[in-house]
């Protein structure tokens, strides 16, 4: 039978040393050095890592129960050019939480911005890391009730942000069927859809 017990490391098996500072522009870049326990017991050699600070962000995805329509937007992600065959994506409505742990004011404060929408009633999905191994970032992912029925697509975002963002609203299978086609392939789109197809039943009845 196989062993089901885990090691559960915690901050009090890594030893960091004091974190320097190697670029401080848009986002930051520090190096972290450290040791931290071995599965085998013991103890690493010094790791060194060069962390990218992007601080927190959220992420929210409009969602109308009744008319089953949800809205993405669509912006220039330039990091997306070196593999994917435009740089404009379909994504959730998100932005960086800038130190705020008010995570719900943050979501209806990039709604508007970003989509023109007076978000009231959310519904908390989860949190994750985006990349840990090379980022410190956590986002927070909401799912908003929305009435959508009347919203065509419009253009959004801020000018001081460099932002020219377009809305679409599409029903929830045509946004599944862009993700299972591969459309849609950012972490965050792809985590609250899922997140929305598995929980679209008690959602529904919930907001009924």
């Amino acid at each position: 039978m196989a062993n089901k017990s885990r090691i559960k490391f915690t901050h009090d098996d890594v030893r960091l040393k004091p974190i320097e500072n190697l670029y401080d522009g848009f986002f930051k870049i520090n190096l972290y050095q450290f040791k931290h326990a071995l599965f085998a017991g013991g103890e690493s050699e010094v790791i060194r890592r060069e962390i990218l600070e992007r601080g927190d962000a959220v992420a929210v995805l409009p969602y109308d129960p009744v008319t089953e329509q949800v809205l993405l937007i669509e912006q220039i992600r330039i990091g997306a050019i070196k593999s994917k065959h435009t740089p404009w994506l379909l994504e959730c409505i998100a932005g960086m939480t800038d130190g705020s742990e008010d995570y719900e004011s943050v979501v209806k404060k990039e709604a508007f911005e970003e989509a023109g929408l007076n978000l009231t009633e959310l519904e908390f999905m989860l949190s994750y890391l985006s990349s840990p191994g090379g980022t410190t970032e956590r986002l927070y992912l909401y799912l908003a009730h929305a009435d959508l029925s009347q919203m065509t697509t419009g253009i959004y975002g801020l000018d001081t942000e460099g932002e020219d963002i377009k809305t679409h609203i599409m029903h929830v299978d045509e946004a599944l069927q862009r993700l299972n086609s591969g459309e849609i392939d950012n972490a965050a789109t792809v985590i609250c859809l899922q997140w929305l197809a598995l929980n679209r039943d008690r959602i529904r009845k919930k907001w009924a």
